[in-house]
């Protein structure tokens, strides 16, 4: 099939000019030469995608050509019909890469190992320096390479200029602490950190408001409310789910390597109403739908999609009353982060019931159970872990070992790095130290 598209797409633009030129008085017609041009330079593409550092082949790296996607075979070989735009690279534990159009022959794309080991940045926290400094010093000299930044936080903010008309009717543009996202984004990308924009979906109290009609419902039909007084919307309502994917798209074109979806869930409380959702799997399908949803609409920006999950979640068979299944999940996204917060086990896990006081096992264990049971797709998991003071069984404080403990555990378990939590958004170079360089492992899986 090797430059098959080449010749017919020259013909077929031929083909469609105006039926009345063959009805002329012998004059040639004028013929859209760009149309021609751009059509007869579609071909197909073959290359190589291949480790920087150690020229292995990189299977199921994901391929990008406009609007279309093909992965990598085991041999790191793909093939793409492409036209003028670049063709996009990426894999999950690597950077991002762009091969100009331009590029005569098969290319070789190098990808760059990339494990990203972030600390979390509040709407709030983005936009105070007493904050946001500290937080990069601990990055620079504690061998840290990412951010996780909300662009649309627990409470339905948007703290950057969104282009969307409804942001600012809704009351979301009422805190500004990002005056210009691509600027921030540029700058931060200069220092080598791997952005992640955290979005908060289906838990949007202002949408809610605006929207009542989307909104997650009592039994008796009244709206309701979470614990902390918070309308949220309904996951089965389609409608719902176009402003926080225009608030990702904003977030990828502002440059942005990864769209984090977290509260992608329903509820977890019994007894709701639901437009479309009866049981599990109609509840999984919601939540895979958005999902899926998503990459669809990311796919010209090359960025990485992923998504939070409850710790649980890696050990429930079913979908935890929420929506979110684990085998089901693996289909939609790049990466999955479960929340392995030992604070959050109040069950425990097999074997240790005192969470707390094994922060290596509830993570380790927890991982290890979710690789198992996906390990025939290409999903990657990078989890969050705790640095914040227990407050679930007696409030120890997570400092230096328990932080180091659950590092290790997620490098011992192959993970695509991890991320660490800390709403308060404090962290210290005396809690967070370099990972020792002669066991920084690559994942594996």
């Amino acid at each position: 099939m090797k430059n098959v598209l080449q010749w017919p797409l020259a013909v077929v633009v031929l083909l469609m000019m105006p039926a009345a030129m063959a009805h002329g008085q012998g004059k040639a017609p004028e013929v859209n030469q760009e149309q021609v041009k751009e059509a007869a330079r579609e071909v197909e593409r073959e290359g190589t995608v291949v480790d920087d550092k150690t020229g292995a082949a990189i299977a199921r790296a994901i391929v990008t050509a406009g609007n279309k996607t093909v992965l990598t075979d085991a041999q790191g070989r793909y093939r793409a019909a492409v036209g003028v735009q670049p063709l996009q690279v990426r894999a999950v534990g690597y950077g991002r890469a762009t091969i100009a159009a331009s590029d005569a022959g098969p290319p070789t794309t190098r990808l760059v190992p990339q494990r990203p080991k972030a600390l979390y940045l509040t709407v709030y926290g983005i936009g105070a320096p007493f904050l946001r400094d500290p937080a990069l010093e601990v990055i620079e000299k504690s061998g840290l390479n990412a951010l996780v930044i909300d662009l649309k936080g627990d409470r339905g903010l948007i703290p950057y200029p969104s282009k969307m008309p409804l942001a600012a009717k809704i009351g979301a543009q009422k805190l500004r602490t990002i005056p210009d996202l691509k600027e921030l984004a540029t700058s931060l990308k200069a220092k080598g950190i791997y952005l992640i924009a955290r979005i908060v979906v289906f838990k949007d109290d202002l949408l809610a408001a605006a929207h009542p009609e989307w909104a997650v419902r009592t039994a008796g039909g009244g709206l309701w409310k979470d614990r902390e007084g918070l309308a949220w919307l309904d996951p089965s309502r389609k409608e719902a789910w176009e402003f926080s994917l225009s608030v990702a798209e904003e977030a990828a074109e502002a440059g942005f390597d990864e769209i984090q979806f977290d509260y992608v869930r329903f509820p977890d409380t019994g007894g709701l109403a639901f437009a479309n959702a009866r049981d599990e799997n109609t509840r999984v399908a919601a939540i895979t739908g958005f999902l899926l949803e998503a990459r669809k609409r990311l796919t010209p920006y090359n960025v990485f999609t992923a998504m939070d999950s409850f710790g649980y979640v890696c050990w429930n068979q079913n979908d935890t009353g929420i929506g979110q299944r684990v085998e089901d999940l693996a289909t939609a996204v790049d990466i999955i982060s479960p929340m392995l917060y030992p604070s959050g086990f109040q069950f425990g896990i097999p074997g240790y019931r005192n969470p707390i006081e094994h922060p290596y096992e509830i993570v380790h264990l927890s991982l290890e159970e979710c690789n198992r049971r996906t390990a025939n797709t290409a999903v990657r998991f990078r989890p969050w872990l705790q640095a914040f003071t227990d407050y679930a069984f007696g409030g120890k404080v997570f400092g230096a070992d328990e932080i180091a403990k659950q590092i290790k555990a997620s490098r011992d378990a192959g993970t695509d790095g991890w991320m660490l939590w800390n709403p308060r958004n404090v962290y210290s170079t005396n809690d967070i130290k370099p990972e020792p360089p002669e066991t920084r492992a690559k994942a594996t899986r």
